[in-house]
């Protein structure tokens, strides 16, 4: 990106942070350009116009300058519309949050998860089925960085996945038929068993079926522990202890 100056960016707020005493960075998901960490002056000042702008989960538009890599914050709007989130939504929001901050190249655009990131957003601050919301963006998620999900063919044999047959997914290639134990090796690319109706489940976006919503989210947590290298989620750590309590 040139450092002239960019204006009219749809954007969300990430994460902030504390720079110097009276200024922030700002850790932004933007809509035209991606991730993006900001600077913005003066922001932790009692008076800043910013102070109370710059929220998690709300929609902003912003304007930034500067060609290094953190660029400088110009301005921002709040577009309103998006109701607060709230107890576990508001922890979720976070997990979210995080799986950007931690998986998405800073300065790489991805409209389509961007979209998807709001739609998850306004769909937890409306109160709806949070399991739908979560499998849906970590679906888009990663298919944007170039790990699409394959659900509905045995890559094995190149035949549909059949409802009532179990199948193992091989996370750099996809599922394949379940195998007795002992005749074939178990590599370290290898899922649990998993059911063939949830796998179509899953490509129609389906989770009504509380077999579906159990599998498909042990999948999810597997493939994402996978491609974030071992890197730990701190919000899902949080939301197991308070669960526990």
């Amino acid at each position: 990106m040139s450092g002239k100056r960019v204006d009219g960016q749809a954007a969300y707020v990430l994460h902030l942070h504390p720079y110097s005493e009276t200024s922030l960075v700002v850790d932004v998901f933007t809509r035209e350009h991606g991730r993006v960490p900001l600077l913005a002056r003066g922001a932790r000042r009692p008076r800043s116009a910013m102070r109370g702008l710059l929220m998690s989960f709300q929609p902003l538009e912003l304007g930034w300058f500067g060609g290094g890599e953190v660029k400088t914050l110009a301005r921002a709007e709040w577009l309103g519309g998006m109701p607060l989130l709230g107890g576990r939504c508001l922890l979720l929001g976070y997990y979210l949050n995080e799986l950007l901050l931690k998986m998405l190249p800073r300065e790489d655009a991805h409209v389509a998860l961007f979209d998807a990131y709001a739609a998850a957003l306004r769909a937890l601050a409306a109160g709806s089925d949070d399991a739908p919301e979560l499998r849906r963006f970590e679906k888009a998620l990663l298919k944007e960085l170039g790990y699409g999900l394959t659900l509905d063919v045995d890559m094995e044999t190149g035949r549909p996945v059949v409802p009532d047959v179990e199948y193992n997914y091989l996370i750099e290639r996809g599922p394949v038929r379940k195998v007795p134990t002992g005749t074939q090796g178990a590599g370290a690319d290898e899922t649990a068993a998993i059911c063939g109706k949830t796998l179509l489940d899953m490509a129609a976006d389906d989770y009504s079926d509380p077999r579906t919503r159990r599998e498909s989210r042990r999948l999810m947590r597997t493939l994402i522990a996978h491609h974030l290298g071992g890197k730990p989620l701190q919000s899902r750590r949080v939301f197991i202890e308070l669960q526990e309590l």
